[in-house]
């Protein structure tokens, strides 16, 4: 009987660590500023598991995110509030979002007129930058609007931030 059970502990024991050679490893990212803000938390709790066919990934930092191996999105919450801009900026699912191509072919996008300001770096050579920042708009929407873009257009139509008056 000693000899049976060795060959079904090894097979146990190999589909054990089988799992764990596929993960990829930990993405090192800084935490924004003010990353340890509960709006931040309510934010990242809400992300999804994936993006298209992306796996989230570990991060090394408070209110991030990363998907892909390798990683073709990037997810920061806690930046500095942003002021009127020179950006495009798009309306995805109810969160204007500002587009920085400056870096292409990864985007960087940026909410505009929320607290806590938040970004998703796309590398668009693995997904299209709508695809990801449409993933997290639905936990962005979780802080409320304070501002709008005055000329934001739906998913990447067009048009500049200006502050929305009261």
């Amino acid at each position: 009987m000693k000899t049976r059970s060795r060959p079904l502990a090894l097979a146990v024991a190999a589909l054990a660590v089988a799992p764990l050679a596929a993960c990829a490893p930990t993405v090192p990212l800084d935490a924004a500023p003010e990353a340890n803000s509960v709006a931040c938390a309510e934010i990242s709790v809400r992300l999804p598991p994936t993006i298209g066919d992306l796996d989230r990934r570990t991060t090394n930092a408070q209110a991030t995110a990363a998907w892909g191996e390798p990683t073709a999105v990037i997810y920061r919450c806690g930046l500095p509030d942003i002021g009127p801009s020179d950006l495009p900026c798009f309306d995805v699912d109810g969160v204007d979002w500002l587009l920085d191509e400056s870096d292409a072919p990864r985007y960087v996008f940026t909410t505009y007129g929320r607290t806590p300001t938040t970004e998703v770096i796309v590398d668009i050579t693995y997904i299209a930058g709508a695809d990801a920042v449409r993933a997290v708009s639905g936990a962005v929407a979780a802080t409320p609007a304070e501002a709008r873009c005055l000329s934001a257009t739906d998913v990447f139509g067009g048009g500049t931030v200006t502050p929305e008056s009261d």
